[in-house]
């Protein structure tokens, strides 16, 4: 009897996990990847629980996104890559060493959960987010491998920051750039 229990714990993780997910509005491959559910098992969650809400959750299409240029692309993206990683990190998403198949080992049910925490008080503490759920679990993914965006340090103030892997030279954090500039 316990065996069947466990299973059926797991299976209501699952499902709660993708749940978490669609209200993130994550891709189904997302969900997959993270859950283990099949595509058919997540469009029939949606269509159960979100298709009729009150409030409209829309279902992305397409591919995730692939580009981790999107996060250098502003300040105002800088910053709040940042804080994001900064919450990732809190969550034990980035491992102290590179993982470099990240996108096999490190989906799983906790820590889905931990991610979707750290999502949520990023989104919690910046209403206004620029940084989606899906980019989020990107940014997650490419600190996880270390092959792409690392998490480093402010050459002033020693604060944490999202820098390339193989950096010109080292560069102070935005924080540290906006306080030289009014000097």
């Amino acid at each position: 009897m316990r065996i069947s229990e466990d299973r059926y714990d797991r299976d209501r993780q699952r499902l709660e996990l993708a749940l978490r997910f669609l209200t993130h509005e994550a891709r189904t491959q997302t969900i997959r990847a993270w859950t283990g559910l099949t595509d058919d098992r997540i469009r029939k969650l949606y269509r159960s629980y979100l298709g009729h809400a009150a409030c409209y959750v829309p279902r992305h299409r397409g591919k995730s996104p692939h580009q981790a240029a999107y996060f250098t692309r502003s300040l105002r993206i800088q910053q709040e890559t940042a804080v994001l990683a900064s919450f990732f990190a809190l969550a034990g998403l980035v491992p102290a060493e590179p993982l470099p198949a990240a996108g096999a080992t490190l989906p799983n049910i906790a820590r889905g959960d931990s991610l979707c925490n750290a999502f949520e008080a990023y989104a919690n503490l910046i209403p206004t987010a620029a940084i989606s759920f899906e980019y989020a679990v990107f940014l997650a993914e490419c600190l996880a491998r270390g092959d792409q965006l690392r998490l480093g340090r402010c050459c002033d103030c020693g604060g944490i920051m999202v820098v390339e892997r193989f950096p010109i030279r080292d560069k102070p954090c935005q924080h540290c750039t906006v306080a030289a500039q009014r000097r």
